[in-house]
């Protein structure tokens, strides 16, 4: 008899245990989860992405079916250009003084936070020539961020036009510029001034409004817009 029961107590012994029902219930629905959450955290990062490059794509070429439209605000045309002395990304100071004698086109723009401004300038660039063909002798662009940075930045994108820092927005405010953006008055918007050799307004674009408030126009449409515009 002690050794029936010392047998029967080996093979209870041996005897795996298996998981209950409700224990495999448990474990699957541990698994459903972590696919539910990894499958979530995919589709919310691809549509984070699309949006991204969405709204990257409404700034920086608007609305390709239709030409992006400007307000004129003031100091309009025919009025002297406010003078500025600013620090420039090209080192030391620039003053509208300096380029009396020059047609020069003036650009304010948001800034750091807004890429496709900077696209701008790099669009510009890559048609020198026809914005030279345009009349225009020197771009200069004014923002409110510190020098330093916007040095760095000219530099970084590999920039030669020289880019003004206000960071009061001192001058802005004298060419009404920081009324035409989508930060309110804090910042810059996307405004185009014409400044003749006298130093007379002799056009002016104010892009960067409600309802649209684009930061990006083609080259092609701004000279178009200039010499329409221009008296």
């Amino acid at each position: 008899m002690a050794a029936d029961r010392s047998k029967g107590t080996t093979t209870a012994a041996r005897k795996p245990n298996r998981p209950t029902n409700a224990a495999r219930e448990r474990a699957k629905a541990v698994q459903d989860a972590k696919r539910r959450n990894i499958r979530n955290t995919v589709i919310s990062v691809a549509v984070a992405a699309a949006v991204g490059a969405g709204l990257y794509g409404i700034f920086q070429h608007g609305n390709s079916s239709k030409a992006a439209a400007y307000t004129v605000g003031s100091p309009g045309i025919g009025a002297a250009a406010p003078s500025f002395d600013l620090p420039s990304s090209a080192g030391g100071d620039l003053s509208l003084a300096s380029l009396k004698g020059k047609t020069v086109l003036l650009y304010f723009q948001e800034g750091l936070t807004c890429q496709p401004c900077w696209d701008q300038m790099s669009d510009l660039e890559k048609n020198a020539a026809a914005v030279k063909a345009a009349g225009v002798d020197q771009v200069v662009s004014v923002t409110s961020d510190p020098v330093a940075q916007i040095t760095q930045k000219t530099s970084d994108m590999h920039l030669a036009t020289p880019v003004l820092s206000d960071p009061d927005l001192a001058v802005s405010k004298q060419y009404s510029a920081n009324n035409y953006g989508m930060m309110g008055a804090s910042r810059d918007g996307h405004t185009f001034v014409l400044v003749g050799p006298d130093g007379t307004i002799r056009w002016r674009a104010d892009y960067g409004g409600a309802p649209d408030y684009t930061m990006f126009v083609p080259t092609s449409q701004l000279l178009a817009d200039l010499k329409a515009g221009e008296k």
